[in-house]
């Protein structure tokens, strides 16, 4: 990777941006960090990056909302989504908005930094010989449901024939590995 490319770090939990930040600067890059949509999109009208990690699921608002009007911002920008709660139903949504890679978290620089080098789909990656868990499933059919929704808990609950409060509770747990 070229030394001095500019990344924007766009994430609202402070201490992670602090790290990557920090981690990134050391190998090179210009970072910015933004904690909400509104300051994403004024750093990315000034300082035009190349690269940018966007999350998922920020304070006030979905990172998935943000990724077409960051690329409007900067067309050319490569946009990586990073989450605490994966699901394909988002991975999908967030390749089909423009993102060029997905990662779940806990992610460090070096996750980061092959995401980015990583330009090709591997058409010999490992397909798993046992299908999904049934709380798996069900975490990705909500997760789904919750996409068609526009994020709106009440909303979600409703299609899915649920309490809104024990909706807020599966939401609040992390998702299940398999």
């Amino acid at each position: 990777m070229e030394n001095a490319q500019r990344l924007l770090i766009v994430d609202d939990d402070e201490m992670f941006c602090h790290v990557l930040s920090r981690a990134l600067t050391r190998r090179g890059f210009d970072v910015s960090v933004a904690h909400d949509a509104e300051q994403a999109l004024a750093l990315a009208a000034s300082s035009k990056p190349a690269l940018a990690t966007l999350d998922l699921k920020l304070e006030h608002s979905s990172g998935l909302k943000l990724l077409p009007e960051l690329l409007d911002v900067v067309p050319d920008c490569r946009v990586i989504v990073l989450t605490g709660y994966s699901s394909i139903a988002t991975a999908v949504e967030a390749i089909k908005l423009g993102a060029v890679n997905y990662l779940c978290k806990p992610v460090d620089a070096d996750d980061v930094m092959a995401a980015f080098e990583h330009q090709e789909a591997d058409p010999n990656i490992e397909v798993a010989d046992n299908p999904p868990s049934i709380n798996r499933i069900t975490w990705e059919h909500i997760q789904k449901v919750l996409q068609e929704h526009d994020g709106n808990i009440s909303a979600t609950a409703r299609a899915l024939g649920m309490h809104r409060r024990t909706l807020q509770r599966k939401l609040q747990k992390r998702p299940v590995r398999r």
